[in-house]
């Protein structure tokens, strides 16, 4: 590895290439990654600074039939302990967020054989007329392709049909790791890596928003992380409208059929580190205070700039994930780290030229 040829690269803001981030994960130091990574972030933001916002990802039905062997969430239509929110039960989670302060909800379900794109649009417009200040995260990617499946109607129709129902955003979620022989071993009902860009692409096309995810530490390779960033790469290459961060968070194995152990702190922030200075052309990498908890704020010292403080998230609870309600001590220790916290609004969705010219 030629440690001074990498940081040159990062210096004149040029990309590094795949083989150069390899070497980098397996040979570099601890700091080394820490410091490539912070030279990457300052392209973007100031390098004691931090953004955050508390937001709430809400999971509106446990249903789902894609049986992925990692979640620890999900039911059967047939099975015991299935739910199904409604427009009420909804409300009262979205007045809990808004009484902790929070301005995001993340809608986050599961693949329900009976609803319809339709039907989420409905849903998801009475809740805009009801809560005009808040900003919304409908659906995932991968809840988006199952029910435009059902519904026997294109992505580019599902994109437009949820945009006229005012949905604003759809997330990247659903990725965990987009490799498909990774995929055909712990989700073959969800979907292929090629199919999952293709609805990115249609969503993103019909103006609405989406962002890049990644879930580490199941059993995968080294070879299907770095497939996963170079498909997000070069995905973000391509389109004209960006995706607006990366988030990447661990995998959690309690309560269900993989198990495992759950990765170290230090493996979290190395892979943190090699994402940041691998993708370029992502201007917001994100830490995960819902699956790492305070150990989390670590990351801003290796790349990312930005974390969500949640108050809610069923599918990562169930899998082991704890939530704190104790914000200010979260904070405090962010600022202990060196890094004074800033709450953002959510983010609007960059046009080509605006994210041109930050790059």
């Amino acid at each position: 590895m030629n440690f001074r040829s990498i940081e040159e690269k990062i210096q004149t803001e040029q990309a590094i290439s795949r083989q150069e981030a390899e070497d980098l994960f397996k040979q570099g130091s601890d700091q080394e990654l820490a410091h490539l990574a912070s030279l990457t972030r300052k392209r973007f933001h100031r390098p004691n600074e931090a953004t955050y916002l508390i937001m709430a990802i809400i999971n509106y039905t446990n249903v789902c039939v894609a049986k992925c062997d990692y979640c620890s969430f999900y039911r059967l239509p047939h099975q015991e302990g299935t739910y199904l929110l409604s427009f009420e039960e909804l409300c009262e989670r979205i007045d809990q967020l808004s009484s902790h302060g929070g301005t995001l909800v993340g809608f986050n379900g599961g693949f329900h054989p009976k609803l319809q794109i339709q039907d989420y649009g409905a849903l998801f417009a009475k809740i805009h007329q009801k809560y005009p200040k808040l900003t919304f995260y409908e659906m995932t990617i991968a809840e988006f392709m199952f029910s435009c499946k059902i519904s026997k109607i294109s992505y580019q129709e599902g994109a437009e049909i949820l945009k006229s129902f005012g949905t604003e955003w759809i997330t990247g979620g659903g990725a965990e790791i987009l490799d498909d022989q990774f995929r055909m071993r712990h989700s073959p009902g969800k979907f292929k890596t090629d199919d999952y860009f293709k609805a990115q692409e249609a969503v993103l096309d019909a103006g609405l928003g989406s962002t890049a995810t990644m879930v580490i530490g199941f059993d995968e390779t080294i070879e299907e992380r770095f497939n996963h960033l170079e498909k997000l790469r070069n995905f973000q290459e391509k389109v004209d409208r960006k995706l607006s961060s990366f988030l990447c968070w661990t995998y959690k194995p309690w309560n269900n059929e993989l198990g495992g152990k759950e990765i170290s702190t230090q493996d979290y922030l190395r892979w943190l580190a090699i994402s940041r200075i691998y993708l370029h052309n992502f201007i917001n990498i994100r830490t995960s205070v819902l699956t790492r908890n305070e150990d989390a704020l670590l990351g801003l010292k290796y790349g990312a700039n930005d974390f969500d403080i949640p108050t809610e998230d069923e599918v990562t609870e169930k899998a082991g994930a704890t939530i704190s309600l104790d914000f200010s001590r979260i904070l405090e220790n962010c600022e202990n780290l060196g890094f004074k916290p800033i709450h953002r609004e959510a983010w609007t969705r960059p046009s080509s030229t605006k994210f041109k010219e930050r790059c």
